[in-house]
């Protein structure tokens, strides 16, 4: 085990080399000219300014030399500074980190325990209503586009009937916590403050179910299938026969071996929901990493594209290790060498 982590280890740099060339070269390849959003439409035609602009920013030079300056201080650790907010892209990022996080760990949990719950369901009431209501559930979720869902979910739920909150990670005329972990759920219960606590919940709510619909109806399907195959195993019957009852069986036998492949979804997923939350933070207005990510775009902020780039990899890379490592502690058929 402990060889496989250090091989995964020693490639990532050069995955990461991959990203940073790709995100880089893509950028690049927009149709429109990143100095007109630094400068502004009027200052375009002053080529006194325009030709600071490209000095102060690197963009005086190729792009080869341009790409090897970024390397080179990519290699110290410094990712650059925004054309935007004129802040180091690290000190963004590591500002907005929090508020993806707490989105994506609240998604997590969504997609986790009613993806579980539903393909249960889906299992044990095989071709029944609830099988089909849970196999509905699962392809709506996978089918409609983030960002719909998450219009019709606001209109819905909170013009129309009023159930939950507005978008924002806090509501109107509330003061944040004080920040222990920039995210407003938790800081909210460790300042001992449980009705902020249950007020941010309440924002939380509704953009983590619509990011998590998606995974929920993949973890639904996936706990169903593997059920299924567990029922019909010979070890199954064997636990039957000898008088086990069926609640026992389902919980100590079949749920369990299940649930095993689930683990490699998860895993991968807080990855995938770190990085997919750009669409929902934008519906929601919620200041983190993907709202960061759209507003770069438009501007052509090159180093916050590829900073946000860059993270989005490690946070995959790193949770796809995960994923394998903790994979092979709860299997003991698995063996990496």
């Amino acid at each position: 085990m402990g060889n496989f982590i250090m091989r995964r280890l020693a490639i990532t740099p050069l995955l990461l080399l991959g990203i940073v060339t790709i995100a880089f070269i893509v950028a690049r390849l927009i149709p429109a000219d990143p100095v007109a959003a630094i400068v502004g439409e009027r200052n375009l035609n002053n080529d006194a300014v325009v030709a600071a602009a490209k000095a102060r920013w690197g963009l005086d030079g190729g792009i080869v030399e341009q790409y090897f300056t970024y390397l080179s201080n990519l290699v110290t650790g410094d990712l650059g500074t925004s054309f935007r907010t004129k802040q180091s892209v690290s000190s963004d990022l590591w500002e907005r980190l929090p508020a993806t996080a707490e989105l994506a760990l609240g998604a997590l949990v969504v997609g986790g325990v009613g993806g579980i719950a539903l393909g249960i369901t889906a299992a044990r009431h095989q071709n029944r209503a609830a099988d089909h209501v849970a196999r509905l559930v699962s392809l709506v979720g996978s089918s409609l586009p983030v960002f719909w869902l998450g219009l019709i979910m606001l209109y819905v739920l909170y013009a129309r009937l009023g159930w939950f909150p507005g978008p924002g990670r806090l509501p109107s005329r509330t003061d944040a916590p004080s920040h222990v972990t920039g995210m407003y759920t938790i800081d909210a219960l460790i300042a001992g403050d449980f009705g902020l606590a249950w007020r941010c919940l309440r924002q939380l709510m509704l953009p983590a179910f619509v990011l998590g619909w998606s995974l929920m109806g993949i973890v639904s399907r996936l706990v169903r299938a593997a059920m299924l195959d567990e029922l019909h195993a010979d070890y199954v019957r064997t636990a039957r026969a000898k008088g086990l009852g069926e609640g026992v069986v389902m919980r100590s036998h079949v749920l369990r071996n299940a649930l095993t492949p689930v683990i490699t979804i998860m895993g991968l997923s807080l990855g995938v929901l770190l990085t997919s939350a750009v669409l929902t933070e934008t519906v929601f207005t919620w200041n983190g990493i993907g709202s960061y990510a759209v507003e770069a775009t438009k501007r052509l902020d090159y180093p916050a594209i590829n900073g946000v780039c860059i993270l989005g990899g490690v946070i995959f890379l790193l949770s796809s290790l995960f994923a394998d490592v903790l994979y092979a502690a709860v299997d003991p058929k698995i063996r990496y060498t």
